[in-house]
């Protein structure tokens, strides 16, 4: 199907069911971030199995396996584990239904609706063919499954002396499901993913009946005017040529219908392309909140807590470039896409290269079934607002041949380094 070293692939064919096999358990089994526990067991164990160092517990639940065939360039590869709060509604006969206790204490459905599942038995296969066929490569692979993607979990995995505990990559290599149609894979150099910033707001009011308003200061009507008023930021004060999202995820308030309560929370996410743009929305985003409560006659100012931050994902250019050659060559160019613009989405993964000073490449590719999109032109009109996208409770990446894609993805994309 793709053209890899054909070595490198021997015995492909037989570990597939196996794979397919561990994709389906990995999805009805998933794990809130920083719970990875079983699927961190799993793959150290599957590790070990294949013949590489392995070890456990790096920024909690994070798993390093370190393979060398003899002298030559670094390369790491990275696979996010963990699930979202999410109850799934495919209907699949491994469907999740499960449920777990999210960092909160609140009791919460658990979904694999983002695809790390795919992300982590491709890599699994994709090291076993390296451990297998160690004749048709040269170098080190540090082969890094990551906790908590989005919510930390590569900078915890960097501040657990990763520079000082693995060997230093000359690349860094990851890649992402997404709703798109299996066969494309889609990168760019420079700007590939926006940064993110996740903040948790306490507005503050003050409580009492709610059959006299009058003598409270209600932070529920607080909460609903700071909501609608922040969506005026990216329509009134980003710039046309520039992009941002800021989306309010959560809203908590109150225990009965007829209490207004003292308080309410919020939680906002916020995404960007530029540091300017960056700095513009979040001081936009505070002034807002801070005016809202002063213009409701708040007791007490807003409390603003910085959940997580990390900055945009950005595609090392000369690294790219060897990766794209490798994807075109094997797949031919009309099924590798140069993306135009930056994605929205945003990841952590950008945390190994910048610390450990290693180029990074990231890219995407599609994990459904082609017939979904017949007629569609992704470049003009991007991916129709009918298909289940990442994080919905109906996202379902078509195991084959995805996975097996995936695997390929990956080996083609090392191959610049690993076989030159």
């Amino acid at each position: 199907m793709i053209s890899v070293p054909t070595a490198l692939l021997d015995g492909l064919d037989r570990n597939l069911p196996g794979l397919l096999a561990l994709y389906r358990d990995l999805h009805a089994h998933p794990e809130l971030s920083h719970q990875e526990f079983r699927t961190a067991r799993i793959v150290a164990a599957r590790l070990r199995e294949q013949g590489w160092t392995v070890t456990e517990g790096i920024g909690g639940t994070g798993v390093v396996g370190v393979l060398a065939s003899g002298p030559g360039p670094v390369v790491l590869l990275r696979a996010d584990m963990d699930a979202l709060p999410v109850r799934e509604s495919t209907g699949l006969p491994y469907a999740s239904t499960r449920t777990a206790t999210d960092a909160a204490g609140r009791e919460v459905p658990v979904m694999h609706a983002c695809g790390h599942d795919v992300h982590v038995a491709c890599l699994l296969g994709a090291t076993a063919l390296l451990a297998a066929n160690r004749h048709a490569w040269q170098g080190t692979v540090v082969a890094v499954f990551q906790p908590a993607e989005e919510v930390c979990g590569a900078p915890a995995m960097v501040a657990d002396r990763f520079a000082e505990r693995f060997p230093r990559p000359d690349v860094c290599l990851a890649q992402h499901v997404a709703p798109a149609p299996a066969g494309l894979v889609a990168t760019r150099p420079g700007t590939f993913m926006s940064a993110s910033d996740s903040l948790a707001v306490r507005l503050h009011g003050r409580g009492g009946h709610g059959s006299t308003p009058a003598a409270t200061v209600d932070p529920v009507v607080m909460a609903a005017a700071t909501v609608m008023r922040l969506q005026t930021v990216v329509a009134r004060e980003v710039a046309a040529d520039r992009s941002a999202v800021v989306t309010v995820g959560t809203l908590h308030a109150g225990t009965r219908e007829n209490v207004i309560p003292d308080t309410a929370d919020l939680t906002i996410n916020i995404r960007s392309t530029t540091s300017a743009v960056r700095e513009q929305v979040l001081t936009a985003v505070e002034r807002i909140i801070r005016a809202e409560a002063a213009a409701s006659a708040a007791p007490k100012e807003p409390e603003i807590t910085v959940v997580n931050a990390f900055p945009v994902t950005v595609n090392d250019a000369e690294a790219t470039a060897s990766v794209q050659t490798a994807f075109r060559a094997a797949l031919g160019a009309e099924r590798v896409i140069d993306l135009p613009h930056p994605l929205t989405g945003s990841e952590d993964f950008g945390a190994f290269g910048a610390a450990l000073g290693a180029p990074s490449v990231y890219w995407t590719f599609g994990g459904l079934g082609p017939a979904a999109f017949a007629g569609v032109d992704l470049l003009a009109d991007g991916i129709p607002p009918e298909i289940p996208h990442n994080h919905s409770p109906l996202f379902a990446p078509v195991p084959d041949p995805t996975i097996e894609l995936g695997v390929h993805y990956l080996l083609l994309a090392a191959s610049p380094w690993l076989t030159s």
